[in-house]
């Protein structure tokens, strides 16, 4: 415990700063619908992929997930909003299609002002209901993969549009969406918790089709990115009994996890970089010329004499190995180790700069 203290001053001796760190995560098609998944027949044998009774949406893991080393990396699933015309009580569940939507809505995007639950849409900024998007999938990433945020600008997914057996080729095209563009209209949205970017066809055309929510970790990608021109392919999307007509199957015909399956399967690959964001406080400690001259450990002296002093003479030496932040009631809170043994000496100052990263 020490015995002499030296006060910082909180306006000089102690400042703060944030630093971000970034992790590129790259999402190949083999690890989403190609590794650990066989598509043939009537069956989806996808070990990496886990339903649950609900059936609300589907987990994606890199690996079986029933292996110990399997880590999850996102959720899928699909919804419609109350209102849009694909909604029918006649669907495979139908309201928990609409929960779905209105559930991720109401996180991304918070009320309307009518106190309504908002809607997606292509245009978040004037949100003048022109160019809603009321079908859509739902990509929610895990915390392990995202960390703090989505870095923003560095999102792309590439979806194909083909059929079921080629779906990056006969009768449709890769389409690759990205947040390159979302800048330009500065990455907020009202209502919208944090910060957002739409996604555009890479290069950008005049539509979004999605939004990329930073902060939450979740990505809303509207139907209509597998084209108004492929909706009449009859095996665009697969189901159990076999194939559906075109998009608007995936969300009216199938319940929501044989829809993940169909839609996991054309997602060849996905990329972003996370954020991880380290504040830290910063406290310049000062060891004025006249103190911290003398060492505290018992053995600096022996018969009321300094060892390391051959002559009353001479001045005394000690060497500083630690540094200690105190509270206000003298309580030791934080130590800090030098990397060597610096020498003190009478007549000179010395500074540490220790940080503590939180």
């Amino acid at each position: 415990m020490a015995n002499i203290y030296e006060t910082l001053n909180p306006s000089t001796d102690v400042s703060t700063t944030r630093t971000l760190l970034h992790e590129a995560i790259p999402l190949t098609g083999s690890i989403i619908s190609g590794t650990y998944v066989e598509f043939g027949g009537a069956t989806d044998t996808a070990t990496n992929t886990k339903n649950y009774t609900h059936g609300m949406f589907q987990s994606v893991y890199d690996y079986p997930y029933l292996s110990s080393s399997s880590n999850h990396i996102f959720d899928i699933t699909v919804g419609y909003s109350d209102n849009s015309p694909l909604s029918s009580s006649g669907n495979p569940q139908n309201g928990k299609k609409i929960n779905m939507y209105s559930q991720c809505a109401q996180i991304a995007l918070g009320y309307d002002l009518t106190g309504g639950i908002d809607v997606f849409e292509n245009d978040l900024v004037t949100a003048d209901d022109d160019g809603q998007m009321k079908e859509v999938f739902f990509l929610n990433f895990s915390r392990l993969l995202v960390k703090d945020s989505i870095k923003k600008g560095s999102f792309s997914i590439t979806l194909g549009t083909g059929s079921w057996a080629t779906p990056f080729g006969d009768g449709g095209s890769a389409r690759t969406l990205t947040d390159a563009s979302a800048s330009q209209l500065g990455y907020t949205a009202e209502g919208a918790t944090g910060d957002w970017g739409l996604l555009y066809e890479s290069p950008k055309t005049a539509s979004a089709f999605g939004a990329v929510f930073y902060n939450l970790g979740i990505v809303a990608i509207t139907a209509s990115a597998f084209g108004a021109g492929v909706a009449t392919i009859n095996d665009l999307f697969y189901s159990s009994s076999g194939f559906v007509a075109g998009i608007t199957g995936a969300w009216s015909d199938l319940p929501i996890t044989a829809s993940a399956d169909a839609i996991r399967h054309r997602i060849s690959n996905l990329s972003f970089n996370n954020s991880v964001e380290i504040n830290s406080t910063i406290y310049f400690c000062r060891a004025p010329s006249s103190k911290f001259n003398y060492s505290l450990n018992p053995t600096y002296t022996t018969g009321s004499r300094i060892r390391v002093k051959n002559e009353a003479t001479d001045t005394p030496r000690a060497f500083i190995t630690t540094v200690g932040l105190y509270n206000a009631s003298n309580q030791l809170i934080a130590v800090a180790k030098v990397s060597e043994p610096m020498e003190k000496k009478p007549g000179e100052e010395i500074t540490y700069r220790v940080r503590l990263d939180y």
